[in-house]
Formats: structure tokens, sequence, C-alpha cells
């Protein structure tokens, strides 16, 4: 090679450079949709607490809000995964209803425990994906044609096993899923619960070690990287939302009870797992592709029918999971349990950066989404607004948060 060829000759990681020296202005420009939603959370958040006089975030409230919207969240990841593969299901509502009725009916008929009975609730969850995924996957059927039929099927079945009410042993472990916290092992540090307050600063450890590693990860592979200036922005902010939260959460009880309630942990347990499958196994991957396009996934030898059947099967496990938490929260399984369920996981989604025509999607903007939606419920209902203004007031959300996203989308074409 000639000594002019060596001098032009263009660096190995001059895109690197190039993406590390992008201004923090351009940046979040670029990833506007990306931090908006955030954004947006943090905007509601504020906006709600000025409007209540400070009572959306006392530390019971605040607990109170992911207890009470627990089942969106956990619906909301399975739902993610199902419009990612351009698919929607509207029979998790029903579902939810119906799963819950089997649990009950199992505890009081046949005097099941509690812990065998969650067991069946997760079979029974298992095999109503099972059901669906056939038909969408091996048949045809459209999804939205089947998960319809399946919301009058599952909601008729749950009227039929439930009735009116089918109470649970108030008494029983299986209400504390929903209502009680973790066992104060460490007592109380002061006004603060110990454990609280170790968890919450192991949570600040994780999230700055997972930040650092990614950014790392991308230098090292010569892709995208945050802006120095964004990064500690990030960092910042992070660890500041973090120890707020167990702020609040170290202080929401007393000598008897408070503090990491049980349900956050079903939650983190959900979240973690299913990040793991759709960032780090195949699956995951292969949902992208199917999603992003179905015909190039199926030349490059991805089985789109065997996606599609796990999908459902993902959503039938998780849908198992809130009928679980939803019978805990209420001690009574009712033929009316998870009315809008489906309405709540789907609009989150969407609001979360989810794209109407699949192939996008993060679980991070979905529970965003949920807790939106959450602090939607929480914040309008002490206000004291109908519960029809709230329903309005969230169907605008829900058509707003789509049209930026094909806004958006439009802008970039």
């Amino acid at each position: 090679m000639s000594q002019s060829q060596k001098q032009t000759a263009p660096k190995p990681d001059a895109a690197t450079t190039s993406n590390n020296s992008q201004s923090l202005k351009d940046y979040l420009v670029a990833n506007a949709r990306q931090y908006g939603i955030y954004l947006a959370l943090v905007v509601i958040v504020l906006l709600f607490q000025f409007l209540t006089g400070g009572a959306l975030l006392k530390p019971n409230n605040f607990v109170a809000l992911f207890q009470q919207n627990a089942y969106v969240m956990i619906l909301a990841v399975g739902m993610l995964i199902v419009i990612i593969g351009t698919h929607i299901d509207l029979s998790v509502g029903s579902v939810v209803a119906f799963i819950g009725g089997i649990g009950a009916y199992v505890m009081q008929s046949w005097h099941l425990n509690w812990i065998l009975s969650i067991i069946v609730m997760l079979a029974i969850g298992l095999l109503v994906g099972l059901w669906q995924g056939f038909w969408v996957a091996y048949i045809g059927v459209p999804a939205f044609v089947t998960t319809l039929g399946g919301m009058l099927i599952f909601r008729g079945l749950a009227t039929h096993i439930a009735g009116q009410s089918i109470p649970v042993n108030p008494n029983s472990p299986f209400v504390a899923i929903s209502s009680n916290y973790l066992p104060n092992i460490l007592g109380f540090w002061g006004p603060f619960d110990g454990l609280s307050i170790v968890i919450g600063l192991l949570a600040i450890v994780a999230f700055v070690f997972l930040q650092i590693r990614k950014q790392r990860h991308n230098l090292r592979e010569g892709l995208q990287t945050d802006s120095s200036a964004w990064m500690l922005i990030k960092l910042i902010i992070g660890v500041l939302v973090i120890g707020y939260a167990t702020y609040l959460f170290a202080s929401s009880g007393n000598a008897q009870v408070g503090g990491i309630p049980i349900i956050l942990v079903v939650i983190a347990v959900v979240v973690g797992a299913y990040m793991f499958v759709l960032n780090r196994m195949v699956l995951g991957r292969e949902i992208y592709a199917v999603g992003g396009n179905r015909k190039a996934a199926i030349l490059s030898g991805i089985n789109s029918k065997a996606v599609d059947m796990k999908i459902f099967l993902n959503m039938g496990l998780l849908a198992g999971i809130a009928g679980i938490v939803d019978l805990s929260r209420f001690a009574s399984a009712s033929a009316q349990a998870g009315t809008g369920y489906e309405l709540d996981a789907i609009a989150a989604c969407f609001i979360g950066g989810a794209a109407v025509a699949g192939g996008v999607g993060k679980i991070p903007g979905a529970l965003v989404g949920a807790l939106i939606m959450g602090v939607l419920n929480m914040g309008l209902s002490i206000l004291g607004v109908s519960s029809d203004i709230v329903s309005i007031i969230k169907g605008l959300v829900v058509i707003v948060a789509v049209a930026y996203d094909l806004i958006s989308k439009r802008r970039k074409a």
C-alpha cells in the first residue's frame, strides 16, 4: 500500500468517534421518541402531585400505585410481545376472569392448598395460550378474530364457574401476594424499613453498573453510544429516581407492616425474565424479526408458526399470573373480573412506544405506559373525577400516543 493510501484510509473507529462526538441536543432530538415517554411520565406525576396537594406521592399511595396496577404491568409485558409479533389479544381480560374463577373454585370446593392452586392457574393459562396459538399459528385465523372469539368464550366460562362470586379465605397466604410486604428482617432504621433501604442501594448499584457496561459494550463493538453528557445525566436521574422510590417504600409502613410489597417482587421477576428473553435469547430475536418483516424472517429460516405459538403461550402464562394477582387482590372471583384489562394492556404498550405495525417495542416503555395509566387512574380518583371522564381522558392519551408514533415515522421517511 502506498503512503498516500495509508494517509487517506479511514480509521476503523470513525463511526464510533462520530457517535461519541454527537452533541447532547442532537442526541435528544434523534431519540425523542425513546425518552419522550419518560418525560411524559415525569410531567404527569408532577402535575397530579400539584393538583392533589402532594397526596399522589404519599408513601402509602405510592405503594398502592403498584398494588392496584400490577395486573396492567404484567399483562403489558405479554401484550407487548404479541404486538411486536404483529398480533393483538383481545381476550386477556376474560382469561384473567376465567383463571381467577378456576383458582377460587379449586381452593373453595376442592380445598386445594394455595401453592397447588397457583400451579393449576398457571397450567390453565398455558392451555389457553396453546388453544389460541393453535388457531393463529397453524390454522391461520387472524389473532384479532381468534382472541375476539376467546374473549366471548372465556367470559362465558368465567360466568359459568364463578357465578356471582366465589370468595377466597382472606387469611390465606394467597391473599398476601397482593396485600402484604416482604418480612422486615433487618428491622427499622429510625423511621425507615431497613430491608427497603438495602434493596434500594443494591438497585442503584445495579443500575449504574448495567448502564456503564452497556456503554462500554457499544464502544467496543462500534455501535451508537450515548454522549458523555447524556450518559452522566441518565445516571444522575436514575439514581435520584431509585433513591426517592426507596425513600417512599422505606417510609410506607410502621413497626408492624410496610416496606417492599410482595407484588413488586412478582413484577420485577416477570420484567427481568422477559427482558432477558427479548434481549438475550434466540426467541426474542426471532420475535422481532418476524414482527419486522415476516417474509424475510421465513426466508432466513425462522419457523414463524412456532414463533407465533410461543408468543401466545407466553401471553397465556402471563394472563395466568395476572389472574393470580387479581384474585389475590380482591380475595374473590367474579364473572365481571378483568373487564377492560385488555384495553389497559394495549394502551400501555402503545403509550410506551410499541409500533402499530409490529416489530418495535421495549419492555421498559410498556412499563412506563402502564405507570402513566396507573397515575392517571389514581390521580383522577384522588381528585374525585368520575369514571366516565377517566375513560375519555385515557382514550385521548392512547390516540395521541399512536398519532405521535405515526407522525414521527413519516418525518423520518
